[in-house]
């Protein structure tokens, strides 16, 4: 049947190019179109098109994109230091970023021997929940503001790099800096990273359109726009999982360093494998595939 289909598509290319009104293009329009779903209505779809996406979809885009995600976390790691210096030289800077009401609340706990209460309080599945769903609008808004030539992605990330290195430094002057660092990274790293990555979709939405290269504009702006949406949806059981950890796991911060260091490691580990060794690998193995089809015809 895929064969006389084949057949029947050069008629039908060769009748419409010759006889482009007659009945006999038309009879044969209709037999291509009744042989084409006959094929198709029963094809065998792929067994789970999520793993395909999160598999293969996601890492090839990311790789695509590698440079623009490498200035990301560049320009936070470097405004997470301004923070921090900046915290260390001017005390009031921490109340300027972080609020009042949040740095009395944390010097209270520090007093009172708990210095991390604000991850033991409330309920453990509704704090998992919020989180999961307040990280996934932050990181969508985030990607959104890339329309404005990538400027207020940039910007927003790096407002929560010195958001963050106002927040260390603030325990870092009690004493607390490798507690407060351990504590924020068993479920940091994961968030942390997504929140890059997302800025890093912001930004290559504003960069496809600034730059479209050798193509127009506007196409150049489509292809941006769901390279950016195929990362952020591609974040989101890392939003997931790192909210998990918040909720569930975080508020038990005095556990063995053993168990703690398990996890972070755990954490880097699929970090540095997902968003960087395997779509790296990943390409290297298309190209060698694509080269041998190449080599063989």
């Amino acid at each position: 049947m895929a064969s006389e289909f084949t057949r029947l598509i050069d008629d039908l290319g060769y009748a419409k190019t010759f006889y482009p009104t007659s009945k006999v293009t038309q009879y044969i329009n209709s037999l291509a179109t009744r042989i084409y779903l006959n094929i198709y209505k029963n094809r065998k779809e792929e067994s789970n098109r999520l793993v395909h996406f999160w598999k293969y979809d996601v890492p090839h885009t990311i790789r695509k994109h590698h440079g623009i995600i490498l200035f990301a976390f560049i320009l936070f790691i470097l405004f997470f230091a301004v923070g921090f210096f900046s915290s260390r030289q001017d005390e009031n800077f921490i109340r300027d970023v972080l609020g009042n009401g949040y740095v009395d609340m944390t010097e209270r706990n520090i007093d009172e021997g708990n210095p991390f209460g604000v991850y033991r309080s409330g309920n453990s599945f509704l704090m998992w929940l919020g989180l999961m769903i307040n990280n996934i609008i932050v990181s969508l808004m985030y990607f959104v503001k890339g329309i404005f030539f990538g400027v207020l992605s940039i910007y927003s990330l790096i407002k929560e790099a010195i958001r963050l290195g106002a927040f260390e430094y603030m325990f870092f002057a009690k004493g607390l800096g490798a507690k407060a660092a351990i504590t924020v990274l068993i479920h940091g790293m994961l968030e942390l990273t997504a929140i890059i990555v997302a800025s890093g979709a912001g930004i290559v939405l504003g960069k496809s359109f600034l730059f479209p290269g050798t193509i127009s504009r506007w196409r150049s702006l489509q292809i941006g726009v769901k390279d950016g949406v195929k990362i952020v949806i591609g974040l989101m059981p890392i939003f997931a999982v790192a909210a998990f950890f918040e909720g569930f796991v975080t508020r038990y911060y005095n556990m063995p360093i053993l168990l703690s260091s398990a996890i972070l490691l755990a954490c880097g580990t699929f970090i540095l494998w997902y968003f960087v060794i395997y779509p790296i690998r990943l390409q290297k193995k298309f190209k060698e595939k694509a080269l041998s089809k190449i080599v063989h015809v």
